[in-house]
C-alpha cells in the first residue's frame, strides 16, 4: 500500500533548507526510497511550509528513514527550523486522476 508522509515546519531560511535537500538527494543518490516530493507553502501563514513525499510503502519510507543520510538531514534541517516539524503518516486508501 502507498504511503504518504507530510511534514510540516516554519522557516524563514527556506533556501538553506532547499540547499540541504539538494545536498541529501546527491548523497543517498538511487538508495532513497521516495517515489516523490513536493515542498508547499501555506498561503495564510508565510514562513509555514508543508513538504509532501510520496512511498511506495511503509516499509519503504522507514528504510529511508533509517539511512545515515537522511537521520543527518533531520538534525541538520531541525536547525533551520523554528520549533519542531510536525509529521502526519498516511496510508493512501484511494487516488483518483481527475
Amino acid at each position: 500500500m502507498a504511503f504518504v508522509q507530510l511534514i510540516e515546519f516554519v522557516t524563514t531560511r527556506v533556501d538553506d533548507v532547499r540547499a540541504l535537500v539538494d545536498e541529501w538527494r546527491s548523497q543517498v543518490g538511487d538508495r532513497t526510497t521516495v517515489r516523490r516530493a513536493m515542498v508547499t507553502e501555506d498561503r495564510d501563514r508565510p514562513g509555514t511550509y508543508v513538504q509532501i513525499v510520496e512511498f511506495p510503502s511503509y516499509e519503504e519510507a522507514m528504510r529511508n528513514s533509517a539511512l545515515p543520510e537522511t537521520t543527518a538531514l533531520a538534525e541538520k534541517l531541525a536547525n533551520l527550523c523554528v520549533g519542531p516539524p510536525l509529521f502526519r503518516n498516511l496510508d493512501v486508501r484511494q487516488v483518483e486522476e481527475l
